[in-house]
């Protein structure tokens, strides 16, 4: 049985599952395995630690103890320059699903979850990035509502943007 648990980005579970995600990626990025060294370095590339808090929420999915999935959201403003504006917009990151839990659903219910606690929140649009490639997740965004938009951010790694506004 799939349940799903709000954990702190530095918990062994969440390195665990991290770990699997960021290998999967640089894997599929590099066109052959990637390596633990690799692997070390887009964690220090693409730090999460904020994913808690008033910053953030990182959801891990567990088959019984096990973590098989993952999903965080980065809470920030509409527009980052403007200090006074509150955060209304939540960026979803590090969203997998080990490939042997693909199809089950669970990165469906990541993500309902994960907008869930951004309607509590009062968030109102929920954006991402991701590459073309990744060809599982665009599916899956799109099949829950997000739509492609023009991009708003010069992630190197990102070549498609999704949006999705949510109803309070």
């Amino acid at each position: 049985m799939i349940t799903i648990e709000s954990t702190r980005p530095d918990s062994p579970d969440t390195d665990l599952i991290i770990r699997a995600y960021l290998t999967d990626v640089a894997s599929r990025w590099f066109g052959r395995p990637a390596t633990p060294a690799e692997v070390d370095q887009a964690l220090l590339d693409e730090p999460f630690d904020d994913l808690t808090g008033d910053t953030g929420l990182f959801l891990v999915a567990y088959d019984d103890d096990l973590p098989v999935g993952c999903a965080g959201a980065r809470f920030t403003a509409a527009d980052p320059d403007d200090e006074t504006e509150t955060k209304t917009v939540a960026e979803l990151t590090k969203v997998f699903t080990l490939p042997t839990h693909r199809g089950t659903g669970t990165g469906s219910r990541l993500i309902r979850a994960l907008e869930q606690h951004c309607r509590e929140r009062g968030i109102r649009t929920l954006r991402l990035d991701t590459r073309a490639e990744l060809a599982e997740a665009c599916a899956l965004y799109e099949r829950l509502g997000f739509t492609r938009v023009a991009p708003f951010n010069a992630d190197p790694y990102s070549d498609r943007w999704y949006a999705k506004t949510l109803t309070l």
